[in-house]
């Protein structure tokens, strides 16, 4: 078993390609993650309002509608284009962000709009990103890839919030920015050295001239009908639905002011508990490209129910060191979960489809804002305890009734979404 197991992790390194995305996703990850944490805490001590602070980090996710087009285009003009333009965008971005905080101008009204504005694009980064993954790997190495990938993310939030949170402490915001632009300018042009293989035509990417518009929109409802009229898909979706409406809110908004309100700490405890979510992520994506011969739906199931369990838990600890362990564990098990969807999804997803699943699949993040902004004023009214108990809770129960909705196509061992 271990001469099974061993290639399975390393074999993705082998890929030309994969050598240079890898190191492009990990350093945007670790931008964006710097990024989410310098500019979340300078909202919340700005303003002192956690309703703002989640309206802060809901405008991150504004783009979510848009992204089944970002698909689209992504599958008619080459993944590593888009991705490469997209991350040209956030440097800009960030770039004008540093010098406002340079030269004094930041408030937090600069921050909101230009929040706002990445918003649009950002969501579309992790479904673009996978598809591209998808494309360059051979199908037999896609679980090893996608979970070596999503390392990217898990270390990005582990080391990119501890650096991020110590550069503001010691620096302040404009330097740490300085070093944010370099990290897009370097990830961009490492996207760049990717030479993704030509896609094969397709008949709905072939346009009729002068009717480019008819054509997108017909290009955009066939991928929705593809993942609507396949099972194993549409319950993978409505798992990634649940989790960004009751999971992501407690362990990714709202830890700035878990930090703050609950703990009594600074950003550099912010930092601990955003990396302490991390470091379970992380040894959940290394162990799960370690391990063959997986059942991914029943993985999904299991994992995203230990998940909410976990935050259960976590909603009613008081000390800091008891919640560190706790978000370890619970990034653990977000890690295996989210993997189980990506996988779930681009193995069923045809080549020509492959941007165009991953952007329904970014819809699925709208949910996120919509759960962040209704603990924002829950929180208010009846406390962070009560708020984290009812997410969890509710999203033990609906996740149980997407299991017995989809049994056959999840639970069965026979199921295309768990062979092995």
């Amino acid at each position: 078993m271990s001469e099974f197991t061993r290639p399975s992790a390393l074999a993705p390194f082998r890929i030309r390609n994969y050598r240079f995305q890898w190191p492009a996703d990990l350093l945007t990850s670790w931008a964006l993650e710097m990024e989410a944490l310098i500019l979340g805490w300078y909202v919340l001590v700005e303003t002192g309002s956690v309703l703002l602070l989640t309206v802060f980090a809901s405008l991150s996710f504004v783009g979510t509608l848009i992204a089944p087009m970002f698909g689209v285009v992504g599958d008619r003009i080459g993944h590593r284009d888009l991705l490469a333009m997209m991350r040209a965008f956030y440097a800009v971005q960030a770039l004008i962000l540093m010098t406002l905080a340079l030269t004094g101008h930041l408030t937090p009204v600069y921050v909101l709009i230009i929040v706002a504005v990445m918003g649009l694009v950002r969501p579309s980064d992790l479904g673009v990103r996978g598809a591209l993954v998808a494309t360059i790997m051979p199908h037999d190495q896609l679980i090893g890839a996608i979970s070596i990938s999503r390392t990217t993310m898990d270390t990005a939030r582990f080391a990119g919030a501890l650096s991020g949170a110590g550069l503001f402490a010691a620096l302040g915001m404009g330097p740490a920015y300085v070093a944010i632009v370099c990290l897009y300018i370097v990830s961009t042009l490492l996207t760049l050295c990717v030479v993704a293989p030509p896609s094969k035509p397709h008949p709905v990417a072939e346009l009729a001239e002068g009717a480019p518009l008819r054509s997108t929109l017909r290009d955009l409802k066939e991928g929705v009908a593809y993942v609507w009229t396949t099972p194993r898909m549409r319950a993978a979706i409505w798992v990634a639905f649940l989790v960004n409406l009751t999971a992501y809110p407690l362990s990714n908004g709202l830890l700035p002011y878990v930090a703050r309100d609950i703990y009594g700490t600074d950003q550099t405890g912010l930092g601990y508990l955003v990396a302490s979510f991390a470091l379970g992520s992380l040894i959940g994506s290394v162990s799960l490209s370690l391990i063959g011969g997986i059942r991914v739906a029943r993985l999904m199931i299991g994992s995203t129910i230990a998940w909410f369990a976990t935050l259960l838990v976590f909603a009613q600890i008081q000390s800091m060191p008891a919640a560190l362990a706790c978000l370890v564990l619970a990034g653990f098990m977000q890690s295996l979960a989210m993997i189980s969807v990506a996988v779930i999804l681009m193995r069923a997803a045809s080549e020509h489809l492959r941007g165009r699943v991953m952007g329904v699949r970014m819809l699925a993040i709208y949910s996120l804002p919509i759960g962040l902004l209704a603990a924002g004023s829950l929180i208010g009214e009846i406390g962070f305890a009560a708020t984290a108990s009812l997410y969890a809770a509710a999203g033990i129960a609906l996740m149980l009734a997407i299991a017995l909705h989809w049994r056959a196509d999840l639970w069965n061992v026979h199921a295309p979404a768990n062979a092995r």
